[in-house]
């Protein structure tokens, strides 16, 4: 089993190696030069024995972002049914980095394949979560200035998956640090907004 695998647990072990190897080969090959051919011949099984699982690359995608929808979700349903403070934006942050630990290759393909994830089901409902998280976060009726620095906290976050992978470190101490310049964007719009 792979370190992601075991830093990011997920269903079934075939269903896990699939995922796995499309990722690696989107990241090699791009994601619309990837076959399915391909992606057995990696795993050693015949495409039958993939179709079983998933029957197109789209489908791999999309049970990658299910992954990390689940706990998205569940955390924008907390967030609505919390009061609108700063110990709550600030436990949806923690809450919400935890929900992306393991997901760097993920956020990597992202990044390198933006074309591709416009045109797909999964960009689509992702960046719907994402407005749907940036809307516990920033106050309706927020100045400019603190509704940039709550979208920068979640950018902070999605960006430093794959921006810090070169960067000498404890994934774990990234990952907090990450976390602090989030939280701090959010407690600087928050508090922007006690001010006034």
């Amino acid at each position: 089993m792979s370190s992601n695998a075991d830093a990011r647990p997920r269903r079934g072990n075939t269903r896990q190696r699939i995922q796995d190897v499309a990722l690696e080969l989107f990241a090699e090959r791009g994601y619309e030069k990837t076959s399915l051919r391909e992606i057995a011949e990696r795993l050693e099984v015949t495409k039958a024995a993939l179709y079983y699982h998933f029957k197109t690359k789209e489908d791999i995608l999309g049970s990658l972002f299910e992954d990390l929808a689940r706990p998205t979700d569940e955390l924008i349903e907390w967030a609505a049914e919390q009061p609108r403070t700063l110990e709550t934006k600030q436990e949806i942050l923690r809450r919400y980095s935890e929900a992306l630990a393991g997901a760097e290759r993920l956020f990597r393909f992202m990044q390198e394949n933006q074309a591709t994830m416009r045109d797909l089901q999964a960009g689509e409902e992702f960046k719907a979560r994402m407005l749907r998280l940036l809307d516990v976060l920033r106050e309706p009726d927020a100045p400019l200035t603190d509704q940039v620095r709550c979208f920068s906290a979640l950018f902070s976050m999605h960006a430093g998956l794959f921006a810090l992978k070169d960067v000498e470190g404890d994934p774990e101490e990234k990952r907090r640090a990450i976390l602090e310049v989030a939280t701090d964007l959010v407690t600087q719009a928050h508090s922007d907004r006690e001010s006034r």
